[in-house]
């Protein structure tokens, strides 16, 4: 009782202290996060898988042993490495020289839309360079364990437990500087914003917030290009290497004689690694800044500090993650295969568990007992009632359908459950019996994630109208560094692999990173359903701060020119992803034929791959992103003409 007296009267004096804690607390956080990634990066690099070991050592790893040629397998796997570095930095190289062009001009537009006024071009610049230091961040880290992975699991003594322990703590450094440094960035604009405009009443605070709201446009663009272009340069590749190596040349995985597969490494970072992490942190800041637009129009938010709620339950999430990451390498010793898949399973589970009395403290303490939201203008004003604990419960309902779609994704992506294992037994009956199941499981793995989110979003809109969508946008993302570190365990892993396989190392080390490899498939699977759904939430938290700033009430959809746009929204995402996969097969059929070509001259030449990938890649994610977005303004333009004629 003492015990929890004395908690409610600290966090009490706190919340007095409104500006002073939020600021101390929230970079507090940032600073441990930022500090935590980086003792994870010094436990990973403090092993050297390259130093010169004695003869007569007893604890000599299997990689000081010789291929079929004589080659030493260590120097065959410090060149491998080398070769996936170069390739994933050469790809994010021309990425961002093209971003760079692409940030400058949209700055310019967004400049002159709003009047010269700096503050939103700004806040978009900061924003879209977080973004990509984000993605360069776990990109670098990557391709650097991934040799260190498969180091330790040649290793005679705890191979399995040391090397999972790499391949974690690889992604715990992309998961824990990217929240951190993504969170600090937004704190430190909110500072001096507030210092230079000085907002007190309700609408100067409003127009605060849509200047801020720059950040998380700037991330989600930098975020479209880094996920089409990874994701275009990892499947070309993939894809390459696999029809060409596999099936046609009869190669195994991963084969030294393939010339795709270091392109395949390396499109496994920069896609699932620097393009996840931006497409997270664009999420993340997308629902923050909506957020703040939201509470903006709140008298009772605006008056104190309490309308850092949203960065300060962020801010939280990263010790509740810290503590989580500690089961993975210190209490849940991965000694057997079994334990991996269940190891990384239960950091969410954990991460869950410690964040509801979290997410409680965090709302009872942060927010006011009621407040309210303004919405609309003149006679079509409506005002939104809200309560600190219809608050908590929306962001309690994201976290819990976070952890929904996680599981439900494990359990159709794993090969430790009934539907990946039918869908073995499908492909012993050809390649078309095996596509039209698989098709099959795909579609229907999506109904459970949709009714959770569909639930998610009703009770949060019913108890706090689009902030509380907002809200259960970042409640699912509350435990973000904890996701991007078991996402970034998987292509560490694969990478792994790759590697042994090319620098022949014996069958068991083989065995080992396939194992790790495994469970990362289904961990990378975990992470996108995560993005999905996290974006599906902040789209419509989006769409909140929208019709704030417009101070819309009611969307008539039964109004010609509204039924129509919906036609057009429902058509868009078929021509993206038919654009995207068009992208891919121009891609893959270029690396094919390359691959044929070399086999035949009896050439390994990985950096004309990696070339082609790259130069694909850069040039065919410019029409999806482009054309998508161009589409859809002059159909609204059509349509408005149109609209105006009739």
């Amino acid at each position: 009782f003492l015990l929890n007296t004395n908690i409610k009267l600290y966090l009490k004096l706190m919340t007095e202290l409104s500006f002073s804690f939020a600021y101390t607390y929230i970079l507090v956080a940032c600073v441990i996060g930022f500090l935590f990634g980086i003792w994870n990066w010094i436990e990973v690099t403090s092993i050297d898988p390259f130093a010169k070991r004695r003869s007569d050592d007893k604890e000599e790893p299997l990689v000081e042993h010789k291929n079929h040629e004589g080659k030493s397998c260590i120097d065959i796997m410090e060149k491998t490495s080398k070769l996936i570095q170069e390739g994933a930095l050469t790809f994010l190289k021309a990425e961002y020289v093209f971003l760079g062009i692409f940030i400058a001009i949209f700055a310019v537009i967004i400049l002159l839309t709003d009047q010269f006024r700096v503050y939103t071009a700004l806040a978009f610049i900061l924003g879209a360079i977080t973004s990509i230091v984000s993605g360069f961040i776990g990109m670098y880290v990557a391709t650097r364990a991934n040799v260190r992975v498969t180091y330790k699991a040649s290793c005679p003594n705890d191979a399995l437990k040391e090397a999972f322990n790499v391949a974690f703590r690889g992604g715990c450094v992309m998961g824990f500087c990217l929240v951190s440094v993504a969170l600090a960035v937004l704190t430190i604009i909110i500072f001096f914003y507030l210092q230079i405009l000085r907002p007190v009443t309700v609408p100067e605070f409003t127009r605060l917030f849509e200047f801020i709201a720059g950040y998380g446009l700037g991330g989600s663009t930098v975020a479209l290009f880094c996920r089409v272009g990874g994701g275009i340069y990892t499947k070309a590749a993939d894809v390459g290497a696999d029809l060409v190596g596999k099936n046609l040349l009869g190669l195994s995985e991963d084969s030294p004689e393939n010339p795709a597969t270091i392109a395949d490494n390396v499109g496994d970072n920069v896609g699932d690694i620097a393009g996840m992490g931006s497409d997270l942190f664009g999420s993340f800041a997308e629902s923050t800044c909506a957020a703040l637009v939201v509470s903006g129009t709140s008298a009772q938010l605006t008056t104190g500090a309490n309308f850092f709620f949203p960065l300060i339950l962020s801010a939280s999430g990263i010790f509740v993650c810290i503590i989580t990451s500690f089961f993975a390498t210190h209490i849940m010793a991965v000694d057997k295969k079994e334990k991996i898949e269940v190891t990384l399973k239960y950091q969410l589970i954990i991460s869950t568990i410690l964040l509801i009395p979290t997410i409680y403290l965090v709302a009872i303490y942060t927010l006011p007992a009621k407040f309210s939201f303004i919405s609309g203008t003149g006679e079509n004003t409506i005002e939104v009632l809200a309560t600190a604990q219809g608050v908590m419960i929306c962001a309690l309902t994201g976290l819990v359908c976070g952890l929904i779609i996680g599981y439900v994704t494990d359990y159709y992506t794993s090969n430790a459950h009934a539907p990946c294992q039918e869908l073995s037994e499908a492909c012993k009956s050809g390649a078309a019996i095996n596509i039209i199941q698989g098709l099959a499981l795909g579609y229907l793995s999506c109904v459970i994630p949709i009714l959770a989110i569909a639930v998610t979003i009703f009770i949060s809109f019913k108890l706090a109208g689009m902030y509380g969508i907002a809200i259960a946008a970042l409640g699912m993302l509350s435990n973000l560094a904890t996701s991007l570190a078991i996402d970034g365990y998987g292509p560490i892993s694969d990478n792994a692999g790759g590697i042994a396989e090319m620098s022949e190392l014996p069958e068991k080390v083989r065995e080992l990173t396939d194992a790790l490899d495994a469970a990362g498939n289904t961990t990378a699977a975990v992470g996108k359903g995560f993005a999905i759904g996290s974006a599906c939430l902040v789209a419509l938290s989006l769409f909140g701060a929208f019709i704030t700033r417009t101070g819309l009430t009611v969307v008539n959809i039964l109004e010609p020119i509204q039924i129509s746009s919906l036609i057009v929204g429902a058509m868009l995402p078929y021509a993206f992803s038919a654009l995207t996969m068009k992208s891919v097969g121009i891609a893959a059929s270029r690396m094919c034929d390359q691959v044929k070509l070399q086999y035949k001259n009896g050439d390994t030449d990985p950096s004309e791959c990696i070339r082609i990938s790259t130069e694909a890649s850069l040039t065919e994610m410019i029409l999806p992103g482009v054309i998508v977005s161009l589409n859809e303004i002059k159909i609204y333009i059509y349509l408005f003409r149109l609209y105006l004629l009739l």
